[in-house]
């Protein structure tokens, strides 16, 4: 008996049975995965927009910048601490992504998907708890730096390498293409929820501490809320890779698919998903190395020393980004070209390395070397839209089409490695994105 198998363990076969997973509630699993997909990227998207706190609280030291022995206070009266932040905390942050997502792969084996989920989950928001009780509780600033470094170096080990590896990519890759989707498009969102949270706290006023406090205390919100859907989903539909409330049902099922996928050729789709992997790193070293070391450094040209100035940023950079790239990453629910075979889609990515340049020749400042070619807002606009558009869709595409190209039962690992891939391609950006400001 031939048989062909399809998302989710879905197969067919010449007598024309076929069998698939109970999904009845499309559109409440189509939730949980936005939902889940917006609890993996907003806790950290919040923390990344309360640098400007984070920063606050390491200025009450006697310790600056000093030099030959000598203290002294720097052109910009920054602490070293508040010198050295933004740069330990990209350390902290790729260093422990590149090593825990590379290790996730055995993890795979050693321990259940269930448990790696939910004791990720928990994780986080029990560290966002003691993040939002440390704004109202006094520090030295070098007891913060150091607690906040270990915060860091904990949610990107949980945050990325273990739940997105192991739950979105790795489940969502056994479902039809439509599931990916949302967790794309869940993530594009966290970044917009955020960048907006930023303007409104501009607009209001409001302290840096209490701003802080209250993106805190929603990320744990959110996390309690993607907990409660991870619990949920197994009741609204049965995958026999997906955890189910029956136990033996699950094991009955995968033994059943895996007899029939036993002796598939599986060589041509790991050609293509190493592909894909690369593509999809590409995408991300493009994407960091310019966004937002080079793009946050851009002045508007239509400044009048009134509120476009304290806007411009937030707006034009921060909220334009994580809109369109959230557009780009939603179309794919309707639209998904080129092909995962296509040659258009490495090119497609390839071309998007002209943005480096473009960004670059900017109204960027301060400058050293390279003259300013594109000096009004509106250039700078464009290209944000094009750049960010482009990363989100491209970006899902390699996504959604990294796990379809292996066997059912190989699509966790498959998932895990683009997600590897994807960690690569931040680091790689990170590192990149020093020389690319150096250069301008």
């Amino acid at each position: 008996m031939v048989c062909r198998v399809l998302s989710c363990g879905q197969e067919s076969t010449a007598e024309g049975h076929q069998h698939s997973p109970e999904d009845h509630w499309y559109f409440g699993v189509w939730l949980i995965f936005f939902m889940l997909g917006l609890g993996t990227l907003l806790p950290w998207n919040f923390f990344m927009t309360a640098t400007k706190y984070f920063t606050s609280r390491l200025k009450d030291t006697s310790v600056v910048i000093s030099s030959a022995n000598q203290t002294e206070v720097s052109s910009d009266d920054r602490t070293v601490l508040e010198a050295i932040f933004n740069n330990v905390m990209t350390l902290c942050a790729m260093l422990p992504l590149l090593i825990c997502t590379c290790l996730n792969s055995f993890l795979l084996s050693l321990i259940s998907q269930r448990l790696r989920v939910m004791g990720s989950l928990f994780v986080i928001m029990l560290v966002f708890i003691i993040t939002a009780v440390l704004v109202k509780v006094p520090l030295e600033p070098f007891h913060f730096f150091l607690s906040t470094m270990v915060k860091i170096v904990i949610i990107n080990c949980d945050l990325w390498a273990i739940l997105q590896g192991s739950l979105l990519f790795g489940m969502a890759g056994l479902l039809p293409a439509s599931y990916t989707t949302p967790i794309m498009s869940g993530q594009g969102l966290a970044g917009t929820f955020a960048a907006f949270a930023m303007i409104c706290a501009i607009a209001s006023g409001s302290e840096l501490q209490d701003a802080a406090f209250g993106y805190f205390i929603t990320a744990c919100v959110v996390i309690f809320l993607s907990i409660l859907s991870y619990i949920l989903l197994p009741k609204l539909v049965r995958c026999p890779f997906i955890p189910s409330p029956r136990p033996e049902i699950q094991n009955m099922e995968h033994k059943h698919i895996m007899h029939h996928c036993s002796t598939s050729p599986s060589h041509s789709r790991q050609l293509s998903i190493w592909i894909l992997a690369l593509s999809v790193c590409f995408t991300f070293t493009v994407t960091i190395g310019t966004f937002p070391a080079v793009t946050a450094d851009t002045k508007s040209t239509l400044s009048d020393g009134g509120s476009w100035d304290q806007y411009f940023i937030p707006v034009s950079c921060f909220l334009l980004f994580n809109l369109c790239d959230w557009g780009g990453r939603s179309l794919t629910a309707i639209l998904m070209w080129p092909g995962k075979d296509s040659v258009i889609l490495p090119a497609s990515i390839g071309c998007r390395l002209v943005f480096i340049p473009l960004f670059m020749l900017c109204n960027v400042h301060p400058r050293a070397h390279l003259p300013v070619v594109f000096y009004h807002d509106c250039f700078f606009i464009l290209f944000m839209i094009l750049f960010a558009f482009s990363n989100g869709y491209l970006a899902s595409l390699c996504m959604c089409y990294g796990p379809r190209n292996v066997l059912p039962h190989e699509a966790e690992t498959a998932g895990a490695i683009m997600a590897f891939f994807l960690s690569l391609g931040l680091a790689l950006g990170a590192a990149l994105s020093f020389l690319i400001r150096i250069l301008v």
